[in-house]
């Protein structure tokens, strides 16, 4: 299949670039970017040299873009990717989104949190968190790929709601994140002197993944959901490590919990279950499309306790969208993905 990446000069465009150089079955014919136009990616991201030297273009012109496309993968930010399915609608390209803009299916809260008038509101599309909805994944024409905070918090509590396990609307998430989620633009907050030996919340009440976790535990529970979500920014460079809490409904025993999780991911490869009472680590997921989930039961306050880690640039971003890629195609789920984590 040939591929093209719009914004192929950020984080998640160039560990995209990183992963399909690599895939059996995907050739990368274009890469863009409107601020590096003309030169090679190799030149900005040395690791490539030698792997990729391919020169970046600008996406200004999409139509041989589209022309030689079978699949775009758009690696902009929120806003952007609109452009980019509007341009395509009536081409047979199939596009995948990394930002948010085809990841609700109700515009108006797309709208509502992140300021932005939605401007392809028909579009066909479908939230790409693919273990969970790998059967609309593999016909959509626009895929929304599930965001880096939502994929590790949606995996967490998704066995616990769609078996009515516990009160949805006592769910809090609490998440750490590593700072190349914040994107490769160079922010005082992100400089090394303020960032390193600190650990701090941000976003508090109201970050913009909040929705989307939503969206997604009333889909699998049919109720009406209201969450806590609070991130946090830890001086690491990759991962993310999310602990979420929710009261049991009554008469739920720690036994139906252990339930939950082995009948919904006993069979997806990457989800590894830690089991009860387990503990993943950001460093055990590393550089791959893994999701390690354990969960803990506080009979004190009749609560459980889910943990997951992620690689918020593998199964958070890029590898998500090769996951998805794979699915829509037809192919193993784990072409081009069956990286074992780096250690250490």
């Amino acid at each position: 299949m040939k591929v093209s990446i719009i914004g192929a000069t950020g984080y998640a465009g160039a560990e995209l670039l990183r992963i399909l150089c690599r895939h059996p079955e995907a050739e990368v014919v274009h890469i863009t970017s409107e601020s590096h136009t003309g030169e090679k990616i190799s030149g900005l991201y040395p690791h490539l040299r030698g792997c990729c030297d391919m020169e970046l273009e600008s996406m200004k012109d999409m139509e041989p873009i589209g022309r030689d496309s079978d699949f775009v993968f758009v690696c902009l930010p929120h806003g952007h990717a609109m452009d980019v399915g509007r341009a395509l609608e009536n081409t047979p390209v199939r596009v995948i989104d990394l930002g948010a803009d085809y990841r609700f299916a109700d515009t108006a809260v797309y709208e509502e949190w992140y300021h932005v008038a939605h401007t392809h509101k028909g579009a066909e599309r479908v939230y790409g968190l693919a273990e969970l909805y790998r059967e609309e994944v593999r016909t959509a024409k626009i895929i929304g790929n599930a965001g880096c905070f939502t994929t590790a918090s949606i995996l967490a509590l998704a066995p616990l709601a769609k078996h009515h396990l516990i009160d949805v609307n006592t769910i809090i998430v609490d998440a750490k994140s590593g700072v190349s989620g914040a994107g490769r633009s160079p922010k005082q907050g992100n400089h090394f002197p303020e960032l390193y030996d600190s650990f701090k919340a941000y976003n508090v009440a109201h970050h913009r993944h909040t929705p989307e976790i939503e969206q997604a535990i009333e889909d699998l529970s049919g109720e009406k959901t209201i969450i806590n979500f609070t991130p946090h920014l830890v001086p690491m460079s990759r991962g993310i490590l999310a602990t979420c809490y929710a009261s049991l409904n009554p008469d739920i025993t720690a036994d139906m919990v252990d339930a939950a999780f082995e009948k919904m991911y006993s069979n997806e490869y990457f989800i590894r279950l830690l089991g009860r009472n387990g503990y993943p680590a950001t460093k055990d997921v590393r550089g791959s499309n893994f999701c390690d989930i354990a969960w803990h039961i506080d009979e004190r306050t009749g609560r459980v306790i889910v943990l997951s880690a992620i690689d918020n640039l593998v199964k958070g971003a890029a590898g998500q969208a090769v996951q998805n890629f794979n699915i829509a195609n037809g192919f193993d789920e784990k072409l081009g993905l069956d990286e074992i984590p780096m250690y250490p």
